[in-house]
C-alpha cells in the first residue's frame, strides 16, 4: 500500500511539472501579443474608441447624448460629458431594476459593488464580454509578464491562493467583489490552477471563510498568492495560528509570488517580508472594479505598463484639461477618465496616475483625487503621508500593518492630524515614531510646515491593538481601509474597537 500511494504521489508531482511547462509555453506565446498592442498603444486606443462608438450609439445613452454624430476622439471630448458616479448613478439604477440598452447593449447581469476609500456603495456594471476581454485577460497577461521577468519561475508547479470576496443576488443580478464575481462566473476548470474551491472562496462569512482556506489549503502546494493587501495578510495571520509556524514559507516553502492590487503597497511591504519569512515576488496589477488597466511587466518596480487593447479608452486630466493617450507628458500626474465595454462613458476613476514613460507607456497610481487632507489649509496628499510613514519607520525599526489619518478639530482654534495605527512591531518609543512622522511632513510639504507653524498642533499616534482594522472592515464591509478622511468617523470607530478589545 506505501509503494501504491508512493507512486501515485510520484505520478501526481511529474504530471504537475509537465503541466506547468504546458502552461508556461502557453503563457509566454501571449507576450507577442502584448508587445505588439504595447508598441502600437494610440492606434490600438483609437481603435477601441470606435469600437465603443458603434455599439454605444444605439443604446438609451447614446442617443441621448448624441454618439452618432461623434467620429473623432476631439469630437468625443467635446459632445459627451464627464461623469462621476454621483452624477453617473441614474443610469446604474435603471440598469440595475432591469432594463435593457441603457448605456451599454443588452442587458447587465452583473455589478461589482465597491466602496473603494468612499463611505458610499457603488455598483460598477460588469457585462460578461467585459469579464472575459478584460479583467480574465489582464490577469492572464499580467501572468505571462510575470513568467517573461522571471525565467526560473516554478508557477504552475503548484495552484495559486486567490482572496476573493463575496457576492449574492440582488434584483436578478449577480452583486458582489469583482474578485467573487470572477470566481462565480469561471467554470471548474480554474481549480486545476486556483486555490480554495469555488465553495470556499465565495463563504460570505470572513471568519469562516479563512478556517476553511487553511483547513483545505495548509497542506496544498501553494505558490502564488493573489488579491487585497489587508484580506491576505489577515489570511496569513489565521494560517500562522491554525499551523503553529512562525512564517509563511515554513508552511508553503515554494510560495514565489503575491500578486497585488486595489491600494498602495508601499505601507504593506514590511509587515509582508515580515510574516513571508524569506523575499518573495510582489507582482503590482491595476485591476480596478471599472476595469483591468495596467499591470507590471518588471521585477522590483513600481511601475506598470498601460494596456491599451483591453477594450477601455483612456483620458487623462489636469483639472479641466483633458487629453488622450497620446497628449500625455512624462512625470506629469492625471486623473483616469474611462470608457469601456462595461457601459462606462468618460467617468472619472476616482485615481491619480504618474506617467514615468510614454515609450512604452508605463504609469503608477500616486493617489486618489480626494485622498487629501485640508481641514486646515495644510494640502496634506497620500504621497506625503507614505514617504513620511517609511522614513519613520526606518528610524524607529517599527513595522506598521495599518493606517488612518483624520483632522481633530479643537474647541477654541486649530488642531491635529490622528494617526490610528495598527502595527506589527511597535516602536520602543511611540512619542519619537510620532516626532519623526511629523518632522518628515513638515520638510515634504511646505503647506503643511507652514500650517504648523500657526494653526496645528503636533500629529498624535494613537495605537489600537491587532486586529482592529480587520475588525472594522468586517462591521462594515468594507476591503479597504480609508487611509485619510476629512472627518473623525473613521478613527472614533477604530478607537471605539479597539476600546472594546482591551476591555475584554
Amino acid at each position: 500500500m506505501f509503494w501504491a500511494g508512493e507512486s501515485c504521489r510520484l505520478v501526481k508531482i511529474a504530471n504537475m511539472s509537465v503541466f506547468g511547462k504546458i502552461m508556461r509555453r502557453v503563457m509566454l506565446a501571449r507576450c507577442s501579443r502584448i508587445e505588439r498592442a504595447v508598441a502600437r498603444a494610440v492606434e490600438e486606443q483609437y481603435a477601441t474608441l470606435n469600437r465603443l462608438l458603434a455599439r454605444g450609439r444605439y443604446t438609451h445613452f447614446g442617443q441621448y447624448e448624441g454618439l452618432k454624430h461623434v467620429r473623432t476622439p476631439e469630437q468625443f471630448a467635446r459632445v459627451v460629458r464627464r461623469f462621476d458616479y454621483a452624477s453617473f448613478a441614474g443610469y446604474v439604477e435603471r440598469m440595475r431594476g432591469g432594463e435593457r440598452d441603457v448605456t451599454t447593449a443588452g442587458r447587465v447581469e452583473m455589478f461589482a459593488r465597491s466602496s473603494g476609500t468612499s463611505a458610499r456603495s457603488k455598483y460598477i456594471p460588469v457585462t460578461r464580454r467585459a469579464l472575459w476581454h478584460n479583467h480574465l485577460r489582464g490577469m492572464a497577461d499580467a501572468v505571462a509578464l510575470y513568467l517573461a521577468a522571471n525565467p526560473s519561475s516554478h508557477l504552475f508547479d503548484g495552484r495559486t491562493l486567490t482572496m476573493a470576496g463575496e457576492c449574492h443576488r440582488e434584483r436578478g443580478a449577480l452583486v458582489g467583489d469583482l474578485s467573487a464575481l470572477l470566481v462565480a462566473t469561471t467554470g471548474r476548470w480554474a481549480e486545476i490552477v486556483r486555490a480554495p474551491s469555488r465553495e470556499v472562496a465565495l463563504t460570505e462569512d470572513f471568519d469562516q471563510k479563512c478556517r476553511a482556506i487553511c483547513e483545505e489549503c495548509a497542506s496544498e502546494d501553494i505558490r502564488a498568492l493573489a488579491g487585497v493587501p489587508s484580506w491576505n495578510m489577515a489570511l496569513l495571520r489565521r494560517l500562522l495560528d491554525y499551523t503553529g509556524q512562525r512564517t509563511v514559507r515554513e508552511v508553503w516553502p515554494n510560495v514565489e509570488l503575491f500578486m497585488h492590487g486595489g491600494v498602495s503597497f508601499r505601507p504593506y511591504r514590511a509587515a509582508f517580508d515580515d510574516v513571508m519569512g524569506e523575499p518573495i515576488h510582489y507582482w503590482e496589477s491595476y485591476n480596478a472594479s471599472e476595469g483591468f488597466i495596467a499591470t507590471a511587466d518588471r521585477s522590483a518596480s513600481d511601475e506598470m505598463l498601460l494596456m491599451p487593447h483591453y477594450g477601455c479608452y483612456y483620458e487623462f486630466a489636469r483639472g479641466d484639461n483633458v487629453v488622450p493617450l497620446e497628449g500625455v507628458r512624462c512625470g506629469a500626474e492625471y486623473a483616469v477618465l474611462m470608457s469601456s465595454e462595461n457601459g462606462l462613458w468618460r467617468y472619472e476613476l476616482g485615481d491619480v496616475v504618474q506617467f514615468t514613460s510614454i515609450d512604452p507607456y508605463r504609469i503608477r497610481v500616486v493617489g486618489r483625487t480626494k485622498q487629501y487632507i485640508n481641514a486646515f489649509g495644510e494640502e496634506l496628499m497620500i504621497g506625503n503621508v507614505e514617504e513620511a510613514l517609511l522614513h519613520a519607520c526606518f528610524v524607529t525599526g517599527a513595522v506598521v500593518e495599518e493606517f488612518s489619518i483624520s483632522p481633530i478639530f479643537l474647541e477654541r482654534e486649530g488642531g491635529y492630524h490622528r494617526w490610528v495605527v495598527e502595527f506589527v512591531h511597535q516602536p520602543e518609543d511611540v512619542r519619537r515614531f510620532a516626532l519623526e512622522l511629523d518632522a518628515r511632513l513638515r520638510e515634504l510639504n511646505s503647506d503643511y510646515d507652514a500650517k504648523r507653524e500657526s494653526v496645528m498642533l503636533p500629529l498624535r499616534v494613537e495605537v489600537v491593538p491587532r486586529g482592529t482594522f480587520h475588525r472594522w472592515q468586517q462591521q462594515q464591509h468594507r476591503r479597504k481601509v480609508p487611509r485619510m478622511r476629512s472627518d473623525s468617523e473613521v478613527s472614533d470607530a477604530l478607537l471605539a474597537i479597539a476600546r472594546e478589545r482591551m476591555q475584554v
